[in-house]
């Protein structure tokens, strides 16, 4: 039998990308600048109205969850203030439980993890989240990872936010190879040089951690007590 997940150079990818509110843009931005030069993308979501960011963004659905590709190379969640809730809407879990079922790669970047614990999909994995909201993810059975991109056989999960890169570069090489993973990382000029060493809690001013873990204690709850609701 073929291996599923061998990549192929000539055929366009086919990725799916969830839509809900309050989710974070740069979740799916930074993927898709990875992967949509690649192939096609479908931006998905229950209707065809736009679906507002955390960050007073909307962004156009391109199909309906009714309407979703089978054959897809890549489903992939984003996460953003919007998760708790997205964890309680069982039309989204039920949607990317199907999903997932067929397509090649199950995947998701920051908070997106939860909502694929949520729908049933991290089962016996390891999968990275925001550094900020690893409970969540643990109230649920998952093996929480500090990696910036974690890979658990086909299931490849990204960090907060901007890990969205690297995540989308890494899911790319295994989809197309590395040498068009290169080209790319080339073409998006990504040569991160951050002004300030506060990106991780290994490397940040223990004064600036605990003033970030204050500002996100209370959706971290939230999305901890999403994860122990019964949808």
């Amino acid at each position: 039998m073929a291996d599923s997940t061998a990549p192929e150079q000539s055929r366009p990818l086919n990725i799916g990308m969830l839509l809900y509110p309050n989710f974070t843009l740069l979740d799916l931005a930074g993927p898709h600048a990875a992967l949509g030069m690649h192939g096609m993308t479908h931006l998905l979501w229950k209707t065809m109205d736009p679906v507002w960011t955390d960050t007073g963004i909307s962004i156009n659905p391109t199909t309906t969850f009714a309407n979703a590709p089978t054959d897809l190379d890549v489903i992939f969640v984003p996460g953003g203030h919007g998760t708790g809730d997205a964890m309680r809407d069982k039309d989204i879990l039920e949607f990317l439980a199907a999903a997932a079922w067929s397509a090649r790669f199950v995947t998701s970047v920051c908070t997106g993890s939860l909502l694929l614990a949520k729908a049933g999909l991290l089962e016996g994995r390891r999968a990275a989240t925001h550094w900020a909201f690893y409970e969540p993810l643990e109230a649920m059975g998952i093996e929480a990872s500090h990696d910036r991109v974690v890979v658990d056989g086909n299931r490849y999960t990204g960090g907060g936010v901007t890990a969205g890169i690297d995540f989308g570069l890494t899911l790319l090489a295994a989809l197309k190879g590395e040498a068009t993973a290169k080209f790319t990382q080339l073409a998006m000029e990504y040569d991160p040089q951050p002004p300030f060493k506060e990106g991780h809690p290994r490397t940040a001013d223990p004064l600036v951690v605990q003033a970030a873990r204050a500002a996100t204690a209370e959706m971290n709850q939230q999305f901890v007590e999403s994860a122990r609701t019964m949808t």
